[in-house]
């Protein structure tokens, strides 16, 4: 724990400026980042005397080594700062909203040639109109469903385009008039992209024009007794009000706003948004924060705004926000916002009206979530926090692990042995410090050894990281030794880790491995412990606890002890180190299936230099199965568009080498398939082999 006044900095550094400032831990590491309008009242205020502040705010600044200000010219562009940096560091001390759910948006991609409605969750790509977000996907497929009666845009996916275009014929779809079939050039492409414009204006809430004409068209037809067609558009009329109704009328101005709520107590805060669009509630979301400083509602407010629109341009952004609380000051932020918009932004408290009790209702969901959240364990800080007392009672440790790294070891029968490494800090999962590995240093099936060689080779790495300060080797794998090549068709498939980016020693983002656990969770029992113990042994650590979680009755082990801890099954610390272990096992699992799968799907072809994957389909495509392009001559490979002879010889020399396999079996089904097909031929991945009891007591299955 570090003393605030050794790194306050002196009387008369800071300036009295508009800036943002951030704290770093003795890691270099950055665990909170402000702004201020003056810099040097605000940092005062974190080096006063530590009774006088507030818990959170207590333990970051005795977790921080030292602070750094950056000055800026404008408040506005300290609050730009501030959300750039707040997205790159992910301070841990800092306000991050967690959503629960990633929210379902209806999507028309107007960057294709034939825009296709859709439903499309994560971020947001350029070129394509977002409405939502809905809470439910099925809520997005019923409005859709009822719109493509009157605006039969494409729906399908790409793969099904292609077919329908190849073979002539539409899909059911298009038989029952719900797609206008571009795929068969029953619509020209400008006809298509504005009938998928008109849909676009009707989610958009411009809705009563196209109505009126419908409705205009609807006498015409039925002046001309033309009952036929009356009758199809009245039935468009119902289909377009029906849909409508699913979004009630909440302002009758036609009010383009969002709407933002908080609750909160001394803990945790729950933030939930009404988007309106019209004047109808058109989506809904809502976020979960940690209370790590003390913050008031109009600090909760700025934060939400940062991160609702800190990506958002254009009519992303409303009009008008409403919200509970003003930040302090508001005039930057309302400033941003209209910066964002490119047009003015009014960012105001409801007083009474319609608006007052459209925000009433909001805040009610805002309790309500905040309830909800309280009853979910896995994210209750007070339960966090007591299970990772429980952890270091249990283990003896001298304060909670804030950081745990689990280890799990996955395999097929020996084969593709790859292990897994999981963090959580703070009782939470951090993904983006998860690393997985391959198993070199032997083959076949040998957990404990195999836990051995990981451990080595991640803390050899955490040695290595605190001693140089040079950057990894390009194509380098982590988690292997220096020097060692990662695997390049793992490299070439995605599943090995990127190389790092040149980052210096103080940009705040620690390195591979760089950042030391309090305590290591291996999956499996004494045997496993004792190689992870053995390897920190060995590299001269003996700072960082080790302890291992047996599936068969949930024991604790730790190195030397002959009998386990065993925790009471009702225990939070017992149950933080089940969902790590479980974590560990799910990504090991995932990884050395993927391997297995990209290993089935290898071809001789592969090997050839220089041949691309078009042209290798092109070469399958021509001679149906690499069995009959194995029996080809090298001019009749020549036949083959954009192979020349060069490329052929090549070829039959690959095709040589390699040793033809047995016949192909369906894993899931135990099916020999047809002998003019091989395995790596095979277009589906293999089936999964299902597993049963516990991974301990399956030898020779998957674990």
């Amino acid at each position: 724990m570090a003393d605030p006044s050794s790194y306050r900095p002196r009387p008369g550094e800071i300036p009295d400026s508009p800036g943002v400032y951030r704290f770093r831990d003795e890691h270099r590491r950055v665990i909170y980042v402000g702004k201020a309008k003056s810099l040097r009242q605000r940092l005062a205020n974190y080096f006063q005397d530590l009774a006088g502040l507030h818990p959170r705010t207590r333990s970051m600044v005795t977790t921080a080594a030292s602070v750094e200000w950056t000055v800026v010219s404008t408040e506005v562009e300290a609050l730009q700062l501030e959300y750039s940096w707040i997205k790159e560091y992910d301070p841990r001390f800092n306000v991050k909203y967690r959503d629960d759910k990633s929210y379902p948006y209806l999507a028309v991609t107007m960057n294709e040639e034939f825009p296709r409605v859709q439903v499309m969750r994560g971020h947001k790509r350029k070129g394509v109109r977002y409405f939502g977000p809905y809470a439910h996907a099925w809520a997005i497929r019923d409005t859709v469903d009822l719109m493509l009666r009157v605006f039969p845009v494409r729906t399908c996916s790409a793969g099904v385009f292609k077919n329908a275009v190849r073979t002539g014929r539409p899909c059911l779809l298009g038989y029952i008039g719900k797609c206008s079939a571009p795929c068969v050039e029953r619509i020209s492409p400008e006809d298509h992209r504005e009938l998928a414009e008109e849909f676009c204006d009707f989610m958009a809430g411009r809705t009563g024009t196209y109505l009126r004409r419908l409705e205009r068209r609807m006498a015409e037809a039925a002046e001309e007794m033309e009952y036929e067609r009356a009758a199809r558009l009245r039935d468009d009329i119902g289909a377009l009000k029906k849909a409508m109704e699913k979004n009630a009328v909440v302002l009758a101005d036609a009010t383009d706003a969002d709407l933002i709520a908080v609750a909160e107590d001394e803990l945790e805060a729950a933030v939930q948004i009404f988007h309106v669009r019209g004047g109808r509630v058109r989506g809904q979301r809502g976020w979960v924060t940690d209370k790590v400083e003390e913050i008031t509602t109009g600090a909760l407010v700025e934060h939400a705004l940062q991160q609702l629109y800190g990506e958002e341009t254009g009519d992303a952004v409303p009009r008008e926000v409403l919200v509970p609380a003003l930040p302090d000051p508001v005039e930057p932020v309302q400033e941003w916002l209209t910066g964002r918009r490119g047009a003015n932004v009014s960012l105001r408290v409801p007083q009474r009206g319609d608006k007052k009790a459209l925000m009433e209702t909001v805040q009610r969901n805002a309790q309500q979530a905040l309830v909800l959240h309280k009853t979910k364990r896995a994210s209750d800080l007070t339960t966090r926090s007591r299970a990772l007392e429980e952890i270091s009672d249990a283990l003896g440790l001298d304060s909670a692990p804030l950081r745990i790294e689990c280890y799990d070891i996955s395999h097929l029968q020996g084969d593709d042995v790859v292990a897994s490494m999981v963090v959580f800090e703070d009782g939470l999962a951090r993904k983006s410090e998860y690393r997985r590995f391959q198993i070199k240093g032997f083959a076949g099936q040998d957990d404990v050894r195999s836990m051995h060689e990981v451990i080595t080779r991640r803390f050899r790495r955490y040695l290595a990281e605190k001693e140089r300060t040079g950057e990894w080797t390009d194509g380098e794998e982590p988690g292997a030794e220096p020097g060692a090549q990662a695997d390049p068709g793992a490299a070439s498939a995605g599943l090995a880790e990127p190389p790092a980016s040149t980052l210096t020693e103080d940009d705040g983002r620690p390195k591979r491995f760089a950042y030391p656990p309090q305590l290591v969770v291996v999956d499996g029992g004494a045997p496993q412990v004792a190689a992870a113990q053995r390897a920190l042994d060995e590299l001269g650590i003996d700072d960082i606890a080790v302890c291992g979680l047996a599936k068969r009755l949930e024991e604790v082990w730790l190195p030397g002890d002959d009998d386990p801890v065993v925790l009471p099954r009702t225990s939070e610390g017992l149950y933080l180190l089940q969902r790590i272990r479980d974590e560990a096992h799910r990504f090991a699992i995932t990884y050395q299936r993927a391997k297995r799968a990209k290993r089935f799907r290898s071809s001789p072809l592969d090997d050839v230099p220089g041949l691309g994957e078009t042209r290798k389909q092109a070469l399958i495509k021509h001679f149906g199965s690499l069995k009959r392009l194995r029996s080809a001559t090298i001019e009749q490979i020549c036949d083959v568009p954009g192979i020349g002879r060069k490329t052929a010889e090549t070829i039959v020399a690959a095709l040589a080498q390699a040793v033809p396999g047995g016949p192909a079996v369906n894993t899931a089904t135990g099916e020999i398939m047809d002998d003019t097909e091989e395995p790596g031929q095979q277009t589906g991945s293999p089936g999964e082999p299902v597993s049963t009891g516990a991974p301990d007591e399956r030898r020779g299955q998957e674990r």
